[in-house]
């Protein structure tokens, strides 16, 4: 299964990955399916030399995705980048996410990360696990910050330094 950066006419499968993962209420903070003309400028803000998004790809079909972004806007954090993991549910738990994040972590000398961040939901236990079976530490827990229907929950910071 190659890694691959992603292309324009990735767009939609990246998409259609990222709304399967509202209903459920784990993953993001997205309360509606967004369209893929939402998400063109968040498309074209990453880059491969820096900034890319990263696609798992078999027999043509992408099963799973992920996106280093950079953390904060301001130039003092230009060596630390937010990094997001997406995977199709019909490949969950098959090391997709696995994969793609060891690769990340290999590649961020070259995209000049020196630090992840990643964003989970608390009670998101698998990607919690996921990220910590990879060397992500927590760094912080900001409470009861997102409101998912009727429920306050708490977004988990984890780190790695890469």
């Amino acid at each position: 299964m190659p890694i691959r950066n992603a292309r324009t006419d990735d767009l939609a499968a990246i998409v259609r990955i990222y709304n399967c993962a509202i209903p459920g209420r784990q993953a993001t903070a997205d309360t509606a399916p967004v369209t893929v003309a939402d998400r063109r400028a968040w498309f074209q803000a990453h880059n491969p030399e820096t900034r890319p998004i990263r696609v798992l790809e078999e027999g043509g079909e992408i099963l799973a995705w992920l996106s280093v972004s950079s953390f904060y806007g301001r130039p003092a954090y230009h060596k630390t980048a937010e990094i997001s993991v997406y995977v199709d549910p019909q490949h969950q738990g098959r090391s997709a996410g696995s994969r793609l994040l060891e690769e990340a972590i290999a590649r961020a000398p070259a995209l000049g990360v020196t630090t992840f961040l990643a964003f989970i939901f608390n009670h998101n236990e698998a990607s919690l696990r996921l990220f910590t079976r990879h060397g992500f530490e927590r760094w912080g827990l900001l409470p009861q910050v997102a409101e998912l229907d009727a429920d306050e929950v708490d977004l988990a910071i984890l780190g790695k330094k890469v």
